[in-house]
């Protein structure tokens, strides 16, 4: 190895130190680019799933070898300012009509039945309905619909799948909420 090279054993120490600190770094990157990210839900759009100011690891790698699903709670770059994530949950899939009446929505002229948002559609967005997802794209909700931005509103739109940055995974913080995301 190189290190047994060098006969000074505090020069040796050092190089030795040097290596293991570099390879640290060179896996932390490969973690955060390939596998994991970390991220801070800003706004009160996810409640009551998620809280302003929780702290949350996305799992990146999920999404190479399979789509997502309705149900799964994503982030993506917001496209007005895609330094700004926006996380959100996949109500809808590539193919499926999404409508809204009757103060609710409905995917393929079935009534969304979810146990985290009963709460009556107030703010319909600039979005047109019913809307057919393109191939390749997701229709996403904030759980707390009437204060979300979303693909209801025509900035957001429906988003293309090879835009997730990943899907939530844990939540990190605050640890009196530590554990996986549903």
């Amino acid at each position: 190895m190189l290190t047994r090279r060098i006969s000074n054993p505090a020069l040796r120490g050092l190089v030795e130190w040097v290596l293991v600190i570099g390879l640290a770094i060179l896996l932390a990157l490969f973690a955060r680019n390939f596998l994991f990210r970390v991220t801070r839900v800003t706004g009160y759009s996810m409640e009551p799933s998620l809280s302003h100011g929780d702290v949350l690891i996305l799992n990146r790698f999920s999404y190479l070898f399979s789509s997502p699903q309705v149900g799964d709670i994503v982030a993506f770059p917001y496209p007005q300012d895609p330094s700004d994530f926006f996380i959100k949950r996949v109500i809808a899939t590539a193919g499926d009509v999404v409508d809204l009446r009757e103060e609710q929505f409905w995917i393929n002229d079935e009534p969304i039945n979810d146990s985290f948002s009963a709460t009556p559609i107030l703010l319909p967005g600039t979005m047109d309905f019913p809307v057919t997802v393109p191939d390749g794209h997701l229709f996403v909700l904030g759980d707390n619909r009437n204060v979300s931005r979303d693909s209801r509103c025509v900035t957001v739109g429906t988003v293309p799948e090879n835009e997730m940055l990943g899907r939530v995974f844990i939540r990190f913080w605050p640890l009196s909420s530590f554990g996986r995301v549903e």
